[in-house]
């Protein structure tokens, strides 16, 4: 009954993530109005606002114009859901848990802002680096000290290939928005998993990368966010980080 019920909780946590996706980078109130259809205008009705049931019932269409519901709405429901799951079962009930269910809220939504709007909201990211200073102060996370070299390790670490990228190529090739948002992980999960999850983003930046220009989706000059690796890569660190330490330890002579 409980995993049933983070995972319930989830799916409702999802469909207000669903809500900052779509109205953060359009600054528009993420309170006011009510949840309505963005095409016809119509307000969305309780039947038609339970999170994944809703979708399936209406068959991915609103009720009132029958224009198409994105399909991101059911897979951040789905997603969150899953990872709410997850996250009980690696940590149980407590202070940890309450903390990674924030960081992976907030990374499920920078992903997909950023993969569909190329920007990183401050108003996401800086409330998220409060937090994580705030919560280095209570037990079971990591203590300040870690928690301040996670900070200047994730956002030092982009914040000099910034640099040195656009003095070498004389072009921007990492956004203010990685910086900060490699910065708030690192609140979160200290400098050892932060380390991590910048080096599974960009191993599995520079690969996705390469497939989409093979299948030539993305063009040389065309940008592919990597705000989506970073989040990707903290979700994973934080899930999977001490195994793959241990796998990567088991290697070494």
């Amino acid at each position: 009954m409980i995993l049933l019920y983070f995972f319930i909780i989830g799916l409702m946590v999802g469909s207000f993530l669903n809500v900052c996706i779509w109205r953060i980078p359009r600054k528009k109130s993420i309170i006011f109005p009510p949840s309505h259809c963005p095409q016809c205008g119509q307000r969305i009705k309780v039947r038609d606002n339970i999170p994944l049931v809703s979708y399936l019932l209406l068959r991915g269409k609103c009720r009132f114009c029958k224009t198409k519901i994105s399909l991101r709405y059911p897979l951040v429901e789905f997603l969150t859901a899953i990872m709410f799951l997850l996250l009980f079962l690696k940590f149980g009930a407590g202070f940890k848990l309450f903390s990674s269910l924030i960081l992976v809220s907030l990374l499920i939504m920078i992903f997909f802002i950023d993969l569909e709007h190329l920007i990183i909201p401050d108003t996401i990211v800086f409330p998220g680096l409060g937090l994580g200073i705030i919560f280095s102060f209570s037990r079971g996370f990591p203590s300040p000290l870690e928690t301040l070299w996670g900070l200047l390790l994730g956002g030092g670490v982009l914040y000099l290939i910034a640099l040195l990228s656009g003095w070498i190529a004389r072009k921007e090739s990492m956004g203010g928005g990685d910086v900060k948002l490699a910065a708030m992980i690192g609140t979160f999960l200290g400098w050892k998993m932060t380390a991590l999850s910048l080096i599974l983003a960009f191993i599995s930046g520079a690969l996705i990368s390469l497939v989409l220009l093979a299948v030539k989706i993305k063009g040389r000059k065309d940008v592919v966010p990597f705000g989506p690796f970073i989040a990707v890569g903290g979700i994973v660190s934080l899930l999977a980080g001490e195994k793959i330490f241990q796998w990567y330890r088991a290697f070494l002579p």
